[in-house]
């Protein structure tokens, strides 16, 4: 398992990307400044977009039908949990844009070469990442609603 977005894992079987890409900014707009540099006043975070990009050869791997369950999934409009397979876990987004390009056709129109492109945009306000989820969580050993006794 590379990845899952929600319940759908991407994988060699269902849709494999071959890269990961990973755009963060922050907010930090400016002052003019009368015979002085411009003053910038940081406001927080801007956009955190990661797109995933590859392609698919199904007759080998992959299933066409994994590209129709993501285009349901955006539809939907709701935030996804991002995790990787190690473990790290991304935040919440919701899937903005897919693309999708289909080359090398059977007589039958079928596509034997499908490349793809999903654009997710992080929607949550945590921070802190793998951390702040755990937090939310508790701990086990010390927290009030839980007796060890």
């Amino acid at each position: 398992m590379q990845m899952c977005l929600g319940l759908f894992v991407f994988s060699l079987d269902t849709l494999s990307y071959q890269e990961l890409q990973r755009r963060t900014s922050w907010k930090h707009p400016t002052q003019s400044i009368v015979g002085g540099r411009d003053t910038s006043q940081y406001l927080g975070y801007g956009e955190d977009i990661i797109t995933l990009s590859g392609s698919m050869v199904p007759e080998f791997k992959g299933k066409p039908a994994s590209l129709d369950e993501l285009r349901r999934m955006g539809n939907t409009g709701l935030a996804w949990a991002l995790v990787e397979g190690s473990g790290t876990i991304y935040g919440a987004y919701v899937i903005t844009e897919m693309q999708e390009t289909k080359t090398f056709f059977e007589v039958d129109g079928t596509a034997r070469k499908i490349e793809f492109s999903l654009t997710l945009r992080r929607i949550d306000q945590d921070d802190e990442g793998e951390d702040g989820y755990s937090d939310e969580m508790g701990d086990l050993e010390t927290s009030d609603a839980v007796s060890m006794s």
